[in-house]
């Protein structure tokens, strides 16, 4: 009984996984076919912030999507609560979408700490260029949301120089910002954007007005 009773938890546990296995091999065809390769895997971790850098072009949000399908990771994004109301907010739901409330006295951080307290296996993309445009810094979005929520940053990059694809380790922020934005300096140093001459410093606007004592 004990033997039968694994063998079918054994069995449902692969047809559940069958769809997501079946996605993944048909990702990584796609990016093979457009001579794109795999890398370092994401880490094994229920939460974390992620980052996707350098952005500088439309096919980032497509490759982006294929290289978490082949890594089977879901990814979520943040969105204010109005837009998730009825008749529509369903489908902001299954594009991935969480509602935050931004009212009632708390901070936008103090909103996404909650998210992620209320949700034990949560991974959320936050853009760090926030556009596909030269910029002269990184919007600090993304750190002081992982340092709020006590969760670590993992960087994802897409390197179009040699069609490479993967996840940097994961950075827990120590709210020493100059020496944290290091570490995701080092790792994107060597990557490049399918337009390279649309990439800004990888430096965040608390660092330069640190550098030229602006308040």
């Amino acid at each position: 009984m004990v033997m039968a009773t694994a063998t079918a938890i054994d069995e449902t546990a692969v047809q559940a996984l069958a769809p997501a296995n079946m996605l993944a091999r048909l990702a990584k065809s796609i990016l093979s076919l457009f001579g794109w390769r795999l890398e370092a895997p994401p880490p094994d971790l229920n939460q974390y912030v992620l980052i996707a850098a350098p952005h500088t072009s439309n096919w980032d949000f497509p490759l982006m999507i294929l290289c978490a399908m082949a890594y089977r990771i879901k990814i979520r994004w943040l969105g204010k609560k109005s837009l998730f109301d009825p008749p529509f907010g369903w489908v902001m739901t299954m594009m991935g979408g969480l509602p935050v409330r931004r009212s009632g006295g708390h901070s936008q951080v103090d909103s996404i700490r909650q998210v992620f307290a209320d949700n034990p296996n949560l991974i959320v993309a936050v853009p760090p260029e926030g556009t596909r445009d030269h910029t002269a810094h990184w919007r600090s979005g993304f750190y002081h949301i992982a340092h709020g929520a006590n969760v670590p940053i993992v960087g994802s990059y897409l390197d179009y120089s040699q069609k490479r694809a993967g996840f940097g380790e994961p950075l827990y922020p120590t709210g020493n910002i100059s020496a944290d934005m290091d570490v995701l300096r080092t790792l994107y140093a060597p990557m490049r954007g399918k337009y390279p001459e649309k990439s800004g410093a990888i430096k965040l606007r608390e660092e330069i007005e640190s550098d030229t004592g602006s308040p």
